[in-house]
């Protein structure tokens, strides 16, 4: 039991378990693509593309940063650390996501100029680093969505609850979309959950420092 405690093993078999659960994903991924898929200019459309809307990475850095500094202005430091730090969190669970897609090169379910793979940074002669159709796994709107809330989650129960509706929407709408399979959508969770957890341990400690420090220093002028 002890060595299960040891943070690399427990990193070890997240790791394992989220190969296990992105393979079981794997074969599901044309029948729920097909399933969950919006036709265009449908009202379900409509809606799957204002959920994707939401869930990019702009979207949670405005929000955070306001209800930050409101909060911070009314005396409530400790709770605009946590709004900021949840904000954050989704940002770089987002980034993560977004250079993992970049150097795995999957193709979107949209794209059918080429077979349906993983092509990594080239193909046929020429860098496919950054281009949409070449950049479906992990999902960073999935990423980004999981990450904020997880990192809600943590600090509010019933806030985690509702972030986590609106996680699941994000990661509906992308499928929808035809912007991710289902298999992307799970290793974004996998990979946001864990790092949320860990930026939480490193990251947030820091952050309510430095917000108590600007609370002292609103109050002193």
């Amino acid at each position: 039991m002890s060595v299960i405690r040891h943070p690399r093993w427990r990193a070890l078999l997240w790791l394992l378990a989220a190969a296990a659960v992105i393979a079981l994903a794997w074969p599901f991924d044309n029948r729920v693509d097909a399933a969950l898929t919006a036709p265009p200019r449908t009202d379900l459309h409509r809606l799957a593309w204002w959920c994707s809307k939401l869930g990019e990475g702009w979207v949670a850095a405005v929000w955070g940063i306001g209800l930050a500094i409101l909060f911070l202005l009314v005396n409530r430091p400790t709770l605009a650390a946590k709004i900021f730090f949840v904000a954050l969190t989704s940002e770089l669970t987002g980034l993560a996501a977004t250079i993992l897609r970049i150097l795995f090169g999957r193709t979107r379910p949209s794209n059918h100029d080429v077979p349906q793979g993983f092509y990594g940074v080239w193909h046929d002669g020429h860098w496919i680093i950054g281009q949409f159709k070449f950049s479906a796994f992990p999902s960073g709107h999935a990423a980004a969505a999981v990450g904020l809330a997880t990192a809600a989650w943590l600090f509010h129960r019933g806030w985690g609850v509702v972030t986590a509706l609106y996680a699941l929407a994000v990661m509906w709408s992308r499928i929808a979309l035809e912007c991710h399979h289902l298999s992307d959508v799970v290793a974004s969770t996998v990979l946001a959950i864990p790092l949320a957890l860990l930026l939480e341990k490193v990251l947030f400690p820091s952050v309510e420092f430095q917000f108590g420090n600007l609370h002292r220093a609103l109050r002193r002028k």
